[in-house]
């Protein structure tokens, strides 16, 4: 059944499927899909991501689909990628498509041991920030002030920095990317393709109805998200070496405005937001400083050498 793979240019992610009109997620994952090719396998718990490419035994995915507990995704992935191994197809992709909640909630602990174990499998986030598909209630991805099912007055806390967790395991490859900067989310799917080991892109996926967004405004939300650094692109390889992909040119309130999610703030909040995310882009910065730091002293002591 692996063998028999469609075409190389039949899309991968079929019309039909059951996305919210302006989905980025749908979106995102035809581009992921496309790239990755035919030769793939997609393992995909519960999430919006589940919810379009339908129940089984129908999909609207060209390619094998694994549907596990909200919580095993990671763990699914690692079998599937040692059965493969068994029959001898090393080429087949394993790709996780899951949401946040799966991945930075109930799954994480799931992905946590098979990054220790540094499993070979790609995890695709697609990162709504929160729970979308059951009445948009807030994860651990949901940023600070955000208003969700769950927190109608705003969230209190702030969003747990995933890439930077990921990258502390020591992994091949983590980044973030967007369809609202489709080449270089393109270019990060390529790259980690191309890797062997756990690598894990998160994409921002801008929800229409969770964020009070309009149905086109889906792609400049994911745009004003980057150059805001309210969802910062950059990509870490083997742990060490940060590289910052795009440079933040707006202040967070452009990309608030959009949203009817963050209505309610006040001017003391959205100052407060600004301040938090000035503060973790000046980290970002000096976490990318150091690499390249570190890159030209082995470069000079490999030429002294």
């Amino acid at each position: 059944m692996l063998l028999a793979h469609p075409p190389a240019e039949s899309p991968m992610l079929c019309s039909g499927h059951a996305a919210c009109p302006g989905c980025v997620d749908a979106l995102s994952a035809r581009h992921v899909l496309a790239a990755l090719g035919p030769n793939t396998v997609a393992v995909i718990p519960p999430s919006c991501m589940a919810i379009i490419a339908g129940p089984q035994p129908y999909s609207s995915l060209a390619v094998p689909v694994y549907q596990p507990t909200l919580e095993a995704s990671a763990a699914a992935a690692s079998g599937i990628r040692r059965a493969l191994d068994v029959r001898g197809l090393h080429d087949t992709q394993v790709v996780v498509l899951a949401g946040d909640g799966g991945t930075y909630d109930i799954g994480f602990q799931c992905l946590s041991s098979a990054a220790e174990r540094n499993e070979d499998f790609l995890y695709i986030c697609l990162d709504n920030e929160g729970y979308m598909n059951t009445g948009a209630q807030k994860s651990s991805s949901t940023p600070l002030y955000a208003r969700t099912g769950s927190t109608p007055a705003g969230k209190t806390t702030r969003k747990k920095n995933l890439t930077e967790i990921m990258a502390a395991h020591g992994v091949p490859y983590a980044a973030t990317a967007s369809a609202g900067h489709l080449a270089d989310m393109r270019r990060k799917v390529d790259k980690a393709k191309a890797l062997r080991g756990t690598r894990i892109v998160t994409l921002l996926i801008p929800c229409i109805d969770g964020w009070g967004l309009d149905d086109d405004a889906g792609l400049m939300a994911a745009r004003l998200a980057a150059e805001s650094g309210a969802f910062p692109l950059y990509e870490v390889e083997d742990g060490e070496r940060y590289t910052i992909n795009l440079r933040k040119t707006r202040p967070v309130a452009d990309y608030l405005a959009l949203q009817r999610r963050y209505r309610h703030m006040s001017a003391e909040q959205v100052t407060a937001l600004q301040l938090e995310i000035d503060a973790g882009w000046a980290r970002l910065e000096r976490f990318e400083r150091m690499s390249r730091a570190e890159a030209h002293a082995g470069a000079n002591a490999g030429a002294q050498a």
